[in-house]
């Protein structure tokens, strides 16, 4: 883990080689995390676990920009964002194929990966999750590494860098806040 947080730092500095040192590192735990997922998935899934990844590390550190990470934890929440853009941006686009595509009402507690669950649905709680942003930032970030970086709850809070307790606490909020949203039916429409 030091190591990785050394290499972001010299990332943050502007160390051309560093990306290329970083790669080899997280790798193997950031295709484990979609590999696993991805397993769940309905046999014909045409997005692979290795094409996730790779997508997600190129939008994170191909895109010419100067990374911002100050810890391991960071850059595994920077991945997840990474990873929950990819897997919106594909829901929209096969939304975009369908008519109509009409919302649905969800159980947050029957929603357990982002890869398995039907795009309409996803886009529904992408919505609600940037509305629970703007209420409480943790919350939603916490839920963005556990729903669509696959993480449990120790691995989200060490990432976030908050105890348990109180990854507890913002886990029973978000919950509580995106399912009323979601059976409530508020979306921007």
């Amino acid at each position: 883990m030091a190591e990785v947080t050394q290499i972001l730092s010299r990332m943050v500095s502007g160390d051309p080689t560093a990306s290329d040192e970083l790669l080899p590192l997280v790798y193997d735990e950031l295709r484990k995390l979609a590999k696993v997922r991805l397993a769940r998935e309905k046999p014909g899934q045409t997005l692979q676990a290795t094409a996730l990844v790779h997508d997600a590390y190129l939008r994170l550190v191909g895109d010419g920009q100067s990374p911002s990470w100050d810890s391991r934890g960071h850059f595994f929440a920077a991945a997840a964002e990474a990873m929950r853009r990819i897997l919106i941006n594909r829901a929209r686009d096969k939304d975009r194929l369908k008519c109509g595509g009409g919302w649905q009402k969800v159980d947050l507690d029957q929603v357990e990966l982002a890869l398995s669950t039907p795009d309409e649905i996803l886009l529904d709680l992408d919505e609600a999750i940037s509305a629970l942003a703007e209420e409480d930032t943790v919350a939603a970030k916490l839920v963005k590494l556990r729903f669509f970086a696959g993480l449990t709850q120790g691995e989200a809070a060490s990432a976030l860098e908050i105890p348990r307790r109180t990854a507890d606490r913002h886990w029973a909020f978000a919950r509580a806040w995106l399912y009323d949203r979601l059976q409530n039916g508020e979306h921007g429409n």
